[in-house]
């Protein structure tokens, strides 16, 4: 036994104890929402859930066929530190083609998907007390991969009346000297909203008049956006904010590859170096079949990124109908993503047929869940409520399910 110099009790001496970064986090409440709902399918419940950021179309086959040829020429060893010669030149020529950037291979990471880039970053770049300038709602990780790096996440709501996008003169009040980074996420997840040229441009105006922060622009949404609304990136509308700006992206979404575990970066090369410390003394290279992979899903045919972009608007019209259909809630039409946030305020201090409280975003999706065996994320986990999370990654006839599910259970609240 030893005693604690805290308070004096006494201890088993082989007592666990969490490092102070990760005290105040936990796995993500998002993973826990769809292990709940996995263990209720096992027990024979009808679960739908629509929490997960996946797409449940199938990897192209091209990529897929890619992938097998790898493993037939035994591309099973370690790569170069952060990806091979042939996926940076396949993405130096996307962001050339979609862009309008222009890269050095030497200023692109590859990483085991966009949160390992992400990751990275901050662990290469702040310090105890710098600060993460975040637009909420905003994804989860964002905040807690800020902590980890001992960081201070800044989280500027973005109002519902703005289309959840981060006001300019919002941006320039949280700016401090501790201000490292501007994290943009556009489409975003959770809000679905994107930004267009002229909603951006005033940021990087703000971003211009501080060169102390830098811009992180993660465009991992960029083929999933709808109604004509034209893709822009930071760099690619503010060419002096190049060499503080790193550009991340992934094959996860566009291409349904969520599992293959790739994501990278364009950036200045000081930042990439910097970048490849951190990754040399944690996971090494991404998965080398999974880099000729994202190669063939680089350079290949790009026709399915409009068939299912196509496919996901129809979705998302689909739900955004339905829920603005049920009295109590409100939901705007997001512009890019696969995910509707809607709001729940209308229905807030109504009960359960059990006499539970809804008296909160997180309430509600419980309710949801217990209630009629549909797994939706609360806004809270995303900084911003009352609000929920549907991800329209899932067929039509179960977002119509789902729907008449979330109709039925509101209907009887009191």
């Amino acid at each position: 036994m030893s005693l604690s110099a805290a308070d004096g009790t006494a201890h088993s001496a082989t007592e666990f104890r969490r490092a102070k970064r990760i005290g105040a986090i936990s796995v993500s409440e998002i993973l826990r929402i769809g292990a709940t709902a996995a263990q209720r399918r096992r027990e024979g419940r009808p679960v739908i859930v629509l929490g997960a950021g996946e797409p449940d179309f199938d990897t192209p086959d091209n990529v897929k066929a890619a992938a097998v040829r790898a493993i037939g020429a035994g591309a099973t060893k370690y790569t170069i530190l952060d990806g091979t010669p042939e996926l940076k030149a396949a993405i130096a020529a996307k962001f050339r083609r979609d862009n309008g950037l222009d890269y050095a291979l030497d200023e692109i990471t590859v990483g085991a998907g966009g949160k390992q880039v992400i990751h990275n970053a901050f662990m290469a770049t702040l310090d105890p007390g710098d600060e993460v300038i975040l637009a909420a709602p905003y994804w989860t990780s964002y905040a807690d991969m800020v902590t980890i790096a001992e960081g201070v996440p800044v989280a500027v709501p973005g109002r519902e009346d703005n289309g959840f996008r981060l006001d300019a003169a919002d941006l320039e009040r949280a700016i401090t000297p501790r201000t490292r980074w501007l994290l943009l996420n556009s489409p975003s997840n959770p809000s679905g909203a994107a930004y267009s040229e002229a909603q951006l441009r005033p940021l990087m105006e703000v971003l211009r008049r501080h060169p102390h922060v830098w811009l992180l622009s993660d465009d991992i949404y960029e083929h999933l956006v709808y109604d004509d609304l034209p893709f822009v990136t930071g760099a690619q509308l503010e060419p002096a904010l190049r060499e503080r700006t790193l550009t991340v992206n992934g094959v996860s979404k566009a291409y349904a590859m969520t599992g293959w575990r790739i994501g990278y970066g364009g950036g200045p090369r000081e930042l990439i170096a910097a970048m490849a410390v951190v990754q040399s003394q944690s996971t090494s290279n991404p998965c080398s079949i999974s880099q000729a992979a994202a190669v063939e899903a680089l350079t290949g045919p790009q026709d399915v990124l409009a068939q299912r972009r196509e496919a996901f608007r129809v979705r998302r019209d689909l739900v955004v109908e339905r829920l603005n259909a049920i009295e109590g809630i409100a939901c705007r039409r997001p512009e890019g993503a696969f995910y509707t946030f809607a709001s729940c305020a209308g229905l807030l201090g109504r009960h359960a047929p059990d006499g539970t409280a809804i008296d909160s975003d997180s309430a509600f999706c419980r309710y949801l869940l217990d209630s009629v065996d549909v797994a939706v994320v609360p806004g809270s986990c995303f900084g911003l409520a009352p609000y929920f999370r549907i991800s329209y990654a899932a067929s039509e006839a179960s977002l119509r399910e789902a729907c008449d599910r979330i109709a039925a259970a509101c209907r009887v609240l009191s």
